[in-house]
């Protein structure tokens, strides 16, 4: 801390004389002015180096509260001290009206008594100037703070915008990748174009129908796209072949399929979830389904609504059954299969979304195999309880055929029905 500077004012010679013996054991620098006037040349000079001012009332031209005054308005951090040897209660008042004085000093005074007062009032000014700069400082580094704070904010959203793309992209790039792969798998199947789509987006409906979370809608979708990853390493015979079609060996290795597309996704531990339903994919709700021949809630309900569209698909294509199904006649094939194929509550949200259940046309009777008669056509697809198509819509029934119906449902211990058209007369 630098050495403070006093400055005395006063017109009397031996004044200023005095002052400077009481202040020479105090190292304090010392200025001395005979007048107002003389002083605020002083101070011009002194360039605001002056940290304390004492001056006596009783001056010719300007008396001590006129530059004391002054001296406020100019230099408001300078302390003011006025010396007065006059008891002038209203002198007095206007320096500290109009100076507002730090304080006054009776003549003669008391040595100790000023020494004090002024040594108080410069530690005063010290603390003021130094609480003034720890403000100064604070506002400081509160805007820089600010703007420190301001800058990261903004370096923080960049960088999470940046994430956020980044994590877009991979996210897209990921299902890029899973669509070109479907793609692979359908071109390795010939005729199945779109299928795995298909099938992803209507199984995706249907979660969402019934109020699914947006993680398992989004595993259904995936296991939708690659619910056939298993089937490309089935022989070409195979591939486009309905199941209706096969042999008990080519059935064999056709059923092996779901469990083959597990085995290949389980690696990735982003597709754990979709793997397990491509393994369930085609459980049946009555138990008669395969690979582990799981039933009803035990089938995951991912797998069960990916069961319903797979083979929804399959009716409208043709490749479930080697004939190709119009959209009423393959919503009424799904209907027939509530509760033994299909879980009833995925087939109520699909009839939902698809239109609900077309209407039977009311010349088409349901009869069972022992009320069949010669000459009767059939209205509906005849389907085996493993989803074969034993009789096609528009089959004119006979009498050997008829007893070979009756024959299958005896053999199989289960009632059939069937929907035919009466014989025209």
């Amino acid at each position: 801390m630098s050495t403070p500077t006093i400055l005395c004012v006063d017109d009397e010679a031996n004044i200023l004389s005095a002052l400077r013996r009481l202040f020479r054991p105090t190292g304090y620098r010392l200025l001395t002015a005979p007048g107002g006037a003389e002083a605020l040349e002083l101070l011009t000079a002194e360039q605001g180096q002056v940290n304390l001012v004492i001056s006596d009332m009783r001056m010719p031209n300007m008396d001590g509260a006129q530059f004391l005054a002054r001296v406020r308005q100019q230099w408001p951090g300078i302390v003011r001290v006025l010396l007065t040897g006059y008891a002038d209660v209203d002198s007095t008042v206007a320096a500290i009206n109009e100076g507002q004085i730090y304080r006054y000093i009776s003549k003669p005074w008391n040595e100790p008594e000023v020494l004090l007062t002024v040594r108080e009032a410069l530690e005063r000014q010290a603390l003021e100037q130094e609480k003034a700069r720890l403000e100064a400082l604070t506002a400081r580094q509160n805007e820089e703070l600010k703007a420190l704070n301001a800058g990261l904010e903004e370096k923080v959203q960049a960088r999470t915008q940046e994430l956020h793309l980044a994590h877009e992209r991979l996210k897209k790039s990921f299902f890029t990748s899973i669509q070109v792969f479907a793609n692979l798998i359908e071109l390795r199947g010939g005729q199945m174009a779109g299928h795995s789509r298909r099938v992803a987006d209507l199984g995706r409906r249907i979660g969402n129908q019934m109020s699914l979370e947006g993680r398992a809608c989004n595993d259904i979708f995936l296991a939708g796209l690659l619910h056939d990853v298993g089937k490309i390493g089935l022989p070409d015979p195979l591939l486009g072949k309905p199941a209706n079609k096969m042999n008990g060996e080519e059935l064999g290795v056709f059923r092996k399929h779901p469990a083959k597309g597990e085995q290949a996704l389980m690696a990735l531990e982003e597709l754990r979830p979709a793997a397990r339903l491509i393994r369930s994919h085609h459980e049946r709700f009555d138990g008669q389904g395969y690979p582990d021949g799981l039933a009803g809630l035990t089938i995951p309900l991912g797998a069960r609504i990916l069961a319903l569209a797979n083979e929804y698909d399959g009716l409208l294509q043709g490749t479930l059954s080697g004939k190709r199904h119009s959209e009423e006649e393959a919503r009424q094939l799904i209907f027939q299969g509530k509760g033994k194929r299909y879980d009833p509550a995925v087939v109520d949200a699909f009839l939902a979304l698809s239109g609900g259940l077309p209407e039977v046309q009311s010349e088409s009777l349901a009869l069972a195999p022992a009320d069949l008669k010669p000459g009767m056509v059939l209205a509906r697809d005849l389907i085996s309880r493993d989803g074969v198509l034993l009789l096609a819509t528009d089959y004119v029934l006979e009498e050997n055929l008829i007893r070979q119906i009756q024959d299958y449902e005896r053999s199989e211990g289960s009632r059939l029905v069937l929907h035919v058209r009466p014989v025209k007369n």
